[in-house]
């Protein structure tokens, strides 16, 4: 379908779709069975501007917004969405920075980030925290002109790979939700640490590790906004990125299907391609329209975000989890397109399979995506 693009817009879907192309879809299937960061492949990705794509001009990026990003990561989602979401979680970093940080803040960090020089993390997952993002344990107390981090956070993306860390802390525990700040904490600063690599049934390439802090000192000016309004940021920033892991979504959907149709075509049965039964004329046809119903509300959630930014929670969810239900559902059709086939390691779809399940998991599982969407049902009709 057409969605009318601008010139800029299409220029970024051609460039995200050359290095998709010809650096992410030649090199996935070794990067996922040798677990490797795509740090040459991010590189190359750099050097193409696109790390600048969602960073102010004034900080040496294009300055565009969350349609923008969107439609970048689609690209990326469609040849691997461990290398998308390698990409898509360095913004994830520092949106903190870009929605609360002072001009000082912003200078320091984000032209490093819009170069492709320094990498982005977000550090708000721990052990008891992770629907339930009031269980913290990490706190962050004031020592002279320093704050001192302790604590772990645990299931980091970018961990250990990333030098910019956005990281939640509790400075003031009686206040409750109101009691959690925002800290830059960088990486080599004292008394910081990240742990081994997990290994992940999907998403292989992309760094997830633990983020240690003992009597982690960091000067007073890392605070990211004011004191105690450490949630809402993290909300404004949950709510800004959401769209950019349903594109992830679509774009792996549509690989997807991309890897069963080309199958149909030339598999043979009973003496025709299978493309030519309508069984399975029926699961590709389905399997295209969840694609393109996905597509058009990531895009038009997106396009909602950048005009109306204070009222961006209901559609943000909608489209998180719409789209990353579509590419379970596609990526499971597609391993039963092409049958035994789909189901070696030889060939992509399984690959795509094991990768879709953590869309429906991280940065707020679906089930969380349906109360928020529930509560701002209940506000508009109380």
């Amino acid at each position: 379908m057409d969605y009318f693009l601008s010139e800029e817009q299409q220029m970024i879907v051609d460039i995200a779709r050359q290095i998709t192309d010809e650096r992410i879809i030649p090199n996935r299937a070794e990067l996922d069975e040798k677990h490797e960061f795509p740090r040459e492949i991010l590189n190359d990705m750099a050097k193409a501007d696109l790390f600048g794509v969602p960073i102010p001009e004034e900080y040496g990026g294009f300055g565009g917004g969350c349609f923008d990003i969107v439609l970048t990561v689609e690209q990326f989602g469609r040849g691997c969405i461990g290398v998308g979401t390698a990409f898509a979680a360095n913004f994830l970093g520092v949106y903190p920075i870009i929605l609360a940080g002072s001009k000082e803040m912003k200078e320091k960090y984000l032209p490093d980030v819009a170069a492709g020089k320094k990498f982005g993390a977000f550090g708000l997952t721990e052990a008891n925290a992770g629907s339930d993002a009031s269980g913290i344990k990490t706190t962050a107390v004031l020592d002279g002109d320093e704050w001192v981090l302790n604590g772990t956070k645990q299931w980091i993306t970018n961990g250990g790979e990333a030098q910019i860390y956005s990281v939640v802390a509790i400075t003031d525990r009686s206040r409750g939700p109101r009691g959690a700040s925002i800290f830059v904490v960088e990486e080599g600063d004292p008394g910081f640490s990240c742990g081994p690599k997990e290994k992940k049934m999907g998403i292989r390439a992309s760094s997830t590790t633990e983020l240690i802090f003992k009597d982690c000192r960091i000067p007073k000016d890392r605070l990211v906004g004011r004191q105690g309004t450490g949630f809402i940021t993290v909300m404004k920033t949950l709510d800004l990125s959401r769209p950019g892991i349903a594109a992830l979504g679509v774009g792996l959907a549509q690989g997807a299907l991309d890897q069963a149709a080309a199958y149909a075509k030339q598999r043979q049965q009973f003496g025709k391609p299978i493309i030519g039964f309508q069984a399975v004329q029926h699961m590709l046809a389905d399997m295209a329209i969840g694609i393109e119903s996905a597509r058009s509300l990531v895009y038009s959630s997106a396009k909602h975000i950048q005009a109306h930014p204070k009222d961006m929670s209901k559609v943000s969810a909608m489209c998180k989890a719409y789209a990353t239900d579509v590419a379970m559902k596609v990526t499971t059709d597609a391993v039963q397109v092409m049958g035994g086939y789909g189901y070696m390691c030889e060939y992509p779809v399984e690959k795509m399979m094991r990768d879709a399940k953590i869309l429906q998991i991280y940065e707020g599982t679906n089930q969380i995506q349906r109360n928020v969407i529930g509560q701002e049902i209940n506000k508009e009709y109380s």
